[in-house]
């Protein structure tokens, strides 16, 4: 299990094609905020219909999307 399991699975649910989430909505889905070490997990998303977008610094958001698998 993986600490961004509650990420990947609030998009799972929410099924959007895309889906854009700022710095701060990703912190009260997980209980802390993203740092660097998000850059290594997030090939997880795969698992779980989505990849991850770009990440914006300057405007503090990431932006995923559903994959066709």
């Amino acid at each position: 299990m993986s600490k961004y399991d509650p990420l990947w699975k609030h998009l799972q649910t929410d099924g959007s094609p895309t889906l854009r989430l700022t710095f701060e909505e990703i912190e009260v889905i997980l209980g802390f905020p993203i740092d660097h070490s998000f850059l290594t997990y997030k090939k997880e998303a795969a698992e779980y219909g989505y990849k991850v977008g770009k990440i914006s610094m300057k405007e503090q958001h990431v932006t995923f999307t559903k994959t066709d698998e």
